[in-house]
C-alpha cells in the first residue's frame, strides 16, 4: 500500500479498534498456482494487547493458501466512500475516494484443535451479540458431535504480524472548512457509494487533528 506520511496510522489503540469494528477482512498468499484470495471474519487475540489476530479457514482452504507455510497478507478494510469534487466549493478539483485500511502480514501459527474450538465459539458469540436472542455455538440443536465435526473442518490460525501497514485518507490536506462540508455532504447524502460510518470516521480524525494543533499553539 503506497505510504504517504499525511495519511499514516501509527496508533496501536487506533489500529486495534479498526480491526475490531471491521472483521471481516481479506486473506492474500502466494498460492502454488499464483496468488489466492479468500474473505473470512477474525478477532483481536483476548489475550494480547497488540494486533496479534486469530481466525480460521475452512479446509481446503489452508492448503489452497498454503497456510502456516509462508507470509499471508490480512486486509483490513475501515469505513470508505465516494468524495465528489462539488463539495470542495467552487475551485479546480477531481473526485477521490476516502477510506481506512489496515494491512497485517506474517507467517501465521496454526491452531491446535481445542484453541480453535475456543475461537470458533468466540466469534459466534461474537456476531450473535448484536441479535434479540443470541444463541451460541454449543446451544441446542448443536451437540457436542455436531460442534467437533465443525472444529475439523476448520483450520485455526494466530498472525502476530511481522509487518503493519495502515492508512486513514480522509481529506487531511483540505481545510477545515471544506472537511466540514465534506462531512455534512457524507451525513446528508445518500450515496450508494459511501460507507454510513465515513462521517463518523473522518470527524474522529479531525478532531483530533484540531485538538493536536492546538496543543501545539
Amino acid at each position: 500500500m503506497r505510504q504517504n506520511p499525511s495519511f499514516a496510522m501509527t496508533d496501536v489503540v487506533e489500529l486495534r479498534r479498526v480491526i475490531d469494528e471491521n472483521p471481516w477482512v481479506t486473506i492474500v498468499s502466494a498460492g502454488t498456482d499464483g496468488l489466492v484470495a479468500s474473505h473470512y471474519a477474525v478477532l483481536l487475540d483476548d489475550e494480547r494487547d497488540d494486533l496479534t489476530i486469530v481466525g480460521h479457514v475452512g479446509r481446503p482452504d489452508d492448503v489452497i493458501h498454503g497456510l502456516g507455510g509462508g507470509e499471508m497478507l490480512v486486509v483490513v478494510q475501515g469505513p470508505h466512500g465516494y468524495v465528489s469534487p462539488q463539495w470542495y466549493g467552487d475551485v479546480p478539483a477531481v473526485p477521490t475516494w476516502n477510506y481506512v485500511s489496515v494491512h497485517l502480514s506474517g507467517v501465521p501459527e496454526i491452531l491446535a484443535p481445542e484453541e480453535n474450538l475456543r475461537v470458533l465459539e468466540r466469534l459466534v458469540d461474537r456476531f450473535e451479540s448484536g441479535l434479540g436472542t443470541p444463541r451460541g455455538m454449543w446451544a441446542a440443536p448443536n451437540d457436542e458431535d455436531f460442534v467437533r465435526r465443525l472444529e475439523r473442518g476448520t483450520v485455526g490460525f494466530r498472525l502476530s504480524p511481522a509487518r503493519v501497514e495502515a492508512k486513514r485518507k480522509l481529506s487531511q490536506n483540505r481545510p477545515d472548512a471544506v472537511v466540514d462540508t465534506i462531512i455534512a455532504e457524507l451525513e446528508r447524502t445518500a450515496t450508494p457509494y459511501a460507507d454510513p460510518r465515513l462521517a463518523t470516521e473522518m470527524r474522529r480524525a479531525h478532531e483530533a487533528m484540531r485538538a493536536a494543533r492546538e496543543d501545539r499553539s
